[in-house]
């Protein structure tokens, strides 16, 4: 069973943009390759148990479970170890990818306290778009009593894009709320 969004970009969304950028091939339309979602944890150097912490909501989050990062090199100032963990991510791909675009768009980002859209200036030039959430617990599937501490995390949807302009096109052709 394919996901609505997957429904979505195939009946309507690449003949859209197929046209919109007059497009020979329907397989030269821009699609998302993969959504990485990463939680950076500060305090792992004091609190041992915060890296396993943020992994279990972010596979809450995610329904995949995450990879721990390490630290690759020591830095005395931040009383930071070689390979010690700082930190989760996630890489989702196909019906998982489109099953947490659908929730972050319509369920986690509307729930963000003063949203006022996503920033259009936070492309790379190559069609990839990065953002940031503050809070976790914008996701209704995290339960604001089970978790220890407010985290954030970086959230990159990599596209087939060429530029900007139609990465753009394409997000916002899912609905993703850029800012005017």
């Amino acid at each position: 069973m394919a996901a609505r969004l997957q429904e979505l970009y195939e009946n309507k969304i690449r003949a859209a943009m197929q046209e919109q950028f007059n497009y020979k091939n329907p397989y030269e339309v821009p699609r998302i390759v993969k959504i990485s979602v990463n939680i950076g944890v500060g305090d792992s150097v004091t609190n041992s148990k915060a890296p396993e912490a943020a992994a279990n909501d972010l596979a809450i989050i995610t329904g995949q479970k995450p990879v721990i990062t390490r630290a690759k090199q020591s830095i005395a100032t931040f009383k930071l170890r070689e390979n010690m963990p700082i930190g989760c991510k996630v890489t989702l791909r196909k019906q998982r990818m489109f099953e947490f675009m659908d929730r972050l768009v319509n369920m986690a980002l509307p729930r963000v306290r003063d949203f006022r859209g996503l920033s259009p200036k936070s492309f790379d030039g190559r069609g990839n778009y990065t953002f940031g959430l503050k809070e976790q617990i914008v996701f209704p599937e995290i339960n604001y009593d089970k978790i220890d501490k407010v985290r954030g995390m970086d959230i990159t949807v990599v596209t087939t894009a060429k530029n900007n302009e139609e990465a753009r096109a394409l997000l916002a052709a899912f609905n993703f709320p850029f800012r005017k």
